[in-house]
């Protein structure tokens, strides 16, 4: 199976001054055109030895600081990242023939900020968050839908369900994030961010915090 790309080229010119700016451009285009969870991306980790995993998680929040979404702290992510906090993020918009992908280290968001985002969320995606062991291994959907009905007993639609201690959010910081757009005869545009770091700065702080970062762009060969 073989699909040719018609779009307009990427250029140097196109882009927006940091990679969190050219993202909100591009995030914009996917919600104008109707794509299926354009914030849904795969999240790959790998083990302290370098043993990598993949998975599609949601994107819940952007900004000059990174990219957040909400987990099992005990799932195989949330353990992989606490042994190996280096991750890769890729958003696969097919439809606009266009890739972001991401590198950077993941940390954990402060528990307010977790709590705040818990709230938001329906009723029954928190007592998911409470019935399910994320990545452990489990006896039969039954065992996993009845700890569901036990927690729904204690906790009806009008009671605040408690966030879960090993749930909570990752802030990815990014290091580089190439923005791939593509073109015919497989001349595909390639444009990357690469964070430059002062000699003193601490990663992801530029001399004046994130949003003072300093970025280059360099052009892929596809």
């Amino acid at each position: 199976m073989r699909e040719q790309y018609r779009a307009t080229p990427l250029l140097e010119s196109d882009l927006a001054a940091t990679p969190m700016g050219q993202f909100a451009r591009w995030f914009a285009d996917t919600t104008v055109s109707g794509l299926h969870e354009p914030n849904a991306m795969v999240v790959s980790t790998a083990t302290a030895d370098g043993r990598p995993s993949s998975r599609t998680v949601l994107l819940k929040r952007y900004d000059e600081r990174g990219f957040v979404f909400f987990t099992n702290y005990t799932s195989r992510k949330g353990r992989e990242i606490e042994s190996n906090p280096f991750v890769s993020l890729l958003f696969p918009w097919h439809p606009l023939a266009r890739q972001v992908i991401v590198t950077g280290t993941a940390a954990r968001v402060g528990r307010d900020e977790t709590a705040a985002y818990f709230r938001t969320r329906p009723h029954g995606s928190q007592l998911g968050a409470w019935a399910s062991d994320q990545s452990a291994p489990i006896a039969s959907r039954e065992d996993l839908l009845h700890r569901y009905d036990e927690l729904a007993a204690r906790y009806p639609e009008a009671e605040q369900v408690p966030v879960p201690p090993r749930w909570g959010g990752f802030r990815v910081t990014p290091e580089t994030v190439e923005f791939w757009q593509g073109n015919e005869n497989r001349l595909h545009d390639r444009l990357r961010y690469v964070r430059e770091d002062g000699p003193d700065d601490e990663p992801g702080e530029g001399p004046e915090g994130p949003e003072g970062q300093a970025w280059r762009v360099e052009r892929l060969s596809p």
